[in-house]
């Protein structure tokens, strides 16, 4: 007996963790909104958590660029939390910019590279990693120069960056929901 089953879509949950986790940390970035627990608690459930499960799924699946994205920005987001809290304060010091700087940086070009794997994916996915690329470079140079002007401007390029990807969490399940192309990707 063959039978041929139905495998939910995990793409929209990682995107939705992704995507609102990402326009609650840039409205802080983007000076709008004070650092708070509600960023945090967002960033360990919806940002971390929800990204991971949908990672292994989309490995499960065969999506190697799907899982790589959602566990390692799952993991982005609970490593940022770690290094707010700083569990280890009594041993380890605190991130400083510069430390910040070089960690931003690398989550960039890791970014950068990952932009070049969607220039075969539909035109949102590539606004969504376009765009993260450019707001990590932006908050890692601000980190560097210590300019608070370019980690503002990088917080309005995260909002754009995060409702690009909260549009695309929700085309997808609505496209889905309705059979057709209702909302374009």
């Amino acid at each position: 007996m063959n039978e041929q089953t139905t495998r939910a879509n995990p793409g929209p949950l990682g995107l939705l963790g992704f995507g609102m986790t990402t326009v609650l940390l840039n409205l802080h970035n983007a000076g709008i909104t004070e650092l708070s627990v509600v960023i945090v608690a967002m960033g360990f459930a919806l940002g971390g958590a929800a990204q991971i499960i949908a990672g292994i799924f989309e490995l499960r699946g065969g999506n190697t660029f799907g899982g790589t994205a959602f566990i390692a920005y799952g993991f982005f987001w609970w490593s940022l939390i770690f290094i707010w809290t700083n569990p280890v304060s009594n041993t380890i010091l605190a991130a400083d910019e510069r430390s910040m700087g070089f960690y931003l940086l690398l989550w960039g070009i890791f970014t950068l590279f990952m932009f070049i794997g969607t220039l075969k994916h539909n035109t949102i996915t590539k606004i969504v990693f376009l765009s993260l690329t450019l707001l990590f470079f932006g908050l890692a140079i601000g980190d560097f120069t210590g300019i608070a002007l370019i980690k503002i401007i990088s917080g309005y390029i995260g909002i754009l960056c995060g409702a690009s990807a909260i549009y695309s969490a929700m085309g997808q399940v609505i496209n889905e929901e309705f059979g057709k192309k209702v909302m374009p990707l």
